[in-house]
């Protein structure tokens, strides 16, 4: 029999009958028509627009994560992150199934209700906001430079042709937005962006060859590259606390869930999200980890919150400033193709909660125009006012990107308002709820310690 609340469907793996994830809406919750062009898009070109999606900034802070926790619960922590960030996505999709719902917000909006769907957006696009202002300081900090404390990291525009007023920050950050933002950003469906997802992916892989290229040749002259530290050093409670600071960390650096309906709707057979979400996880997972260990191998205590920032001195190899600049510019290229796909799930969330009511934004060029204008100008001005990429990943992943990840799909599992859940589900629902509700608090808490 049917179940409560859903309509008619195919029959799942378990005998039991699901609705149709393509039942007709006049419009969902992000803004949009889910039948718009749905139903076309390959499954290579949904792994790298979900790997893009994940692969963003958190990369360049993960080797600082592991100056704060050590390299070996560091790396451990990345791959049970990616475990976790696995299991909630398949109970969002469970859930999303038992209610035809096409969307993550719609999904909570059946859960919870218009609070529930409204809350959903709203962590989107604080989490998505702070996201894509982190881009565009590691933009800057690449192509501008960067100060930390008395020293000043030199940018590679600034190497190139020396201060000016053209390679400054803000200008640089200017060209870019409009020259590079904008036009990517008018794609309205995901899928338009595979080409350049598979190009910003393959990008990553080349900032990650050369990282632990360059590591690799430099272990070969022992003397070098001093011993990493394996354990965090933990002998009071500050230091204690201090350990919990990279968990905002962490939890963004796999934060997917908002594109995983955009891009399960366009696919030709909608069971395929499954090994699509495992692939890009594997392939995020293998970079985080790599990145992780030579970035920190390469730099040990020196190692700054954004790691991209290290990379503007003689690395006592060869043809360093030739490496230096690949690294640099490669990355830089590649969080500048990652960025749309970002913003795509931010202004459909904004138009949600700003125009609930109204038609869809693919068919309003109008207001799509004003949203992106807007969005694109309040993204550019933090990234020229926050100081630096560490506090934006505090903000946003101990706030709302936690809730996206693990706290909303876990309620959704305690809620079980169609009676789908398992034991083990509201098992590890409580357990999601309890290690992110603790460990970000424990961050906040030392973060406000540390900044008093």
């Amino acid at each position: 029999m049917p179940m409560a609340g859903g309509a008619g469907g195919d029959l799942d793996t378990e005998g039991m009958r699901r609705p149709l994830l393509t039942r007709k809406r006049s419009k969902d919750d992000r803004g949009e028509d889910p039948q718009d062009g749905g139903g076309d898009a390959s499954l290579a070109g949904a792994v790298f627009n979900l790997s893009t999606t994940i692969v963003g900034a958190g990369i360049m802070a993960l080797p600082a994560t592991m100056k704060v926790l050590g390299l070996v619960p560091g790396l451990a922590l990345v791959v049970v992150a990616a475990a976790l960030t696995d299991a909630s996505i398949e109970l969002l999709m469970r859930f999303s199934n038992a209610v035809g719902a096409a969307s993550y917000g719609e999904a909570m909006g059946d859960a919870f209700g218009a609070l529930g769907r409204g809350l959903l957006q709203a962590c989107v696009v604080v989490n998505n906001v702070g996201v894509m202002v982190v881009y565009m300081i590691i933009i800057g900090d690449v192509l501008s430079g960067t100060s930390s404390g008395r020293v000043h990291h030199q940018g590679v525009l600034e190497g190139w042709f020396g201060p000016c007023p053209w390679n400054g920050r803000f200008a640089v950050l200017l060209v870019t937005t409009l020259g590079v933002f904008t036009p990517l950003a008018c794609f309205k469906r995901v899928d338009s962006l595979k080409y350049t997802s598979t190009v910003s992916v393959g990008l990553a892989v080349v900032f990650v060859v050369i990282t632990a290229g360059i590591a690799i040749i430099k272990l070969q002259m022992r003397e070098q590259i001093p011993m990493p530290m394996l354990f965090p050093d933990v002998h009071d409670w500050p230091s204690i606390f201090k350990l919990f600071t990279a968990a905002p960390v962490l939890v963004t650096a796999y934060i997917c869930h908002y594109n995983v309906h955009p891009i399960h709707n366009e696919l030709k057979d909608h069971a395929q999200i499954r090994p699509i979400v495992r692939a890009s996880l594997v392939l995020c997972s293998t970079v985080y980890v790599t990145t992780s260990f030579f970035g920190f191998l390469l730099f040990g205590d020196d190692t700054l919150d954004d790691v991209l920032a290290n990379f503007d001195s003689d690395l006592g190899i060869p043809y360093s400033s030739v490496f230096n600049d690949a690294v640099r510019v490669s990355y830089a290229l590649h969080l500048m193709l990652v960025f749309p796909i970002v913003f795509h799930a931010l202004r459909m969330n904004m138009d949600g909660l700003l125009f609930p009511s109204a038609c869809p934004l693919s068919r309003d060029d109008r207001r799509f125009a004003a949203l992106t204008a807007s969005l694109l100008a309040v993204i550019f001005l933090a990234a020229n006012y926050i100081p630096n990429i560490w506090d934006a990943f505090q903000f946003t992943g101990a706030t709302a990107a936690v809730s996206i990840g693990y706290i909303f799909p876990a309620a959704m599992a305690l809620r079980d308002r169609h009676g789908i859940a398992k034991k083990r589900d509201k098992f590890l629902a409580v357990f999601m709820i309890a290690v992110a509700a603790v460990s970000n608090g424990v961050a906040v808490y030392s973060d406000a310690c540390s900044s008093s």
